[in-house]
């Protein structure tokens, strides 16, 4: 990873890429987002290959919070006789 860590920062001068060595604690990846929010991956066990692409996807993100979808049917304009079935007789 010191080899992929050097052209990751060249190719994305808007970033901040800071390595420190903490004895005793797995390697991880954090990204700050401009919105005070923070992400953590872990990256224990994986080639220099896979950090690259969590990295990239840490820069991609907008560090927003996941949020939990409250049902699993999500429409703009939802039905207001109910939801479609297959046993609907006519």
């Amino acid at each position: 990873m010191e080899s992929e860590l050097p052209t990751f920062k060249e190719k994305n001068p808007q970033l901040e890429v800071v390595t420190e060595l903490i004895r005793g604690q797995h390697p991880h990846l954090k990204g700050f987002y401009k919105n005070k929010n923070e992400r953590v991956v872990c990256v224990k066990n994986m080639t220099p290959e896979d950090i690259l692409l969590y990295a990239t996807r840490l820069r991609n993100a907008l560090g927003r919070k996941v949020v939990k979808l409250r049902t699993r049917h999500v429409t703009k304009h939802p039905s207001v006789q109910g939801t479609w079935t297959t046993d609907v007789k006519f």
